[in-house]
């Protein structure tokens, strides 16, 4: 993206708020300053930005309590915390709230920029399915829901649009013509073991045991035909969470 990534930083120790700020700035970031839960809860309202670094422990409100109030206003808000300690009970909360991480401080600074690297960076989908009209379909809806799109009908040649691009899911249709779509998961599997992939098929009943194996064989999940298409943008929001999440520590399983 063209634009410079939009990160507040939020804590009450001045020094701390302006040297990670003048950090993010050389790096080639957009950084602004709180001082508190409150008036990181108000810029959040004003002007979203696209990642909050917050420490937990704040006077007045602390980072848990403005990150459940931040995600009240943007549910999809990368939430980062930070603290010199939390307990076992805020960890808990924060996760149950949807921060992605809580960082020891002092933070790991390469982590924290390989994480807000991959924030901005443009992911593909790719949709692996020899039905031309579900194809165009599917990709309309994602790109008006901001997502990239790639579409590939031949089992093929997807291996090799996957090597083309950093692609952040791949949507695969268990039939693809004469092809089993199972022997293509099997190859992405094989030489991408963390990739995530979410089957689909119109054929629930015919194909179970093809849903059953692809499971075993490490499908993300699998969707049945026609499904609702906010349910397959919860899944690639879900995957592409725990993907910025591993960069902070989170392992990740496809």
């Amino acid at each position: 993206m063209g634009e410079l990534a939009k990160v507040l930083v939020v804590d009450d120790d001045r020094r701390m708020v302006r040297t990670i700020c003048d950090i993010l700035k050389a790096k080639g970031f957009e950084a602004s300053p709180a001082l508190t839960g409150e008036d990181a809860v108000e810029i959040v309202k004003a002007e979203r930005p696209d990642c909050v670094l917050m420490d937990v422990k704040m006077p007045g409100v602390d980072g848990i309590e403005a990150l459940r109030m931040m995600k009240g206003l943007a549910p999809d808000l990368p939430v980062v915390l930070m603290s010199a300690f939390v307990t076992q009970e805020q960890a808990e909360e924060a996760k149950k709230q949807g921060a992605h991480a809580i960082l020891t401080k002092p933070i790991d600074i390469q982590l924290l920029l390989s994480f807000l690297s991959l924030l901005r960076k443009e992911e593909c989908i790719l949709v692996v399915d020899d039905d031309p009209i579900f194809s165009k379909t599917l990709k309309d809806i994602l790109e008006s829901r901001n997502f990239q799109v790639e579409t590939e009908d031949d089992p093929n040649k997807a291996l090799a649009l996957m090597e083309q691009k950093y692609e952040l899911a791949v949507i695969l249709d268990l039939k693809l013509g004469d092809s089993d779509g199972l022997d293509l998961l099997r190859d992405i599997r094989s030489r991408y073991p963390t990739k995530p992939v979410v089957l689909v098929t119109g054929y629930h009943e015919e194909m179970a045991p093809a849903i059953e194996k692809g499971l075993q064989i490490g499908a993300y999940t699998y969707l049945c035909k026609p499904f609702d298409t906010e349910e397959l943008v919860g899944v690639i929001k879900e995957i592409s969470r725990k993907k910025l999440q591993s960069l902070l520590g989170e392992p990740f399983q496809v």
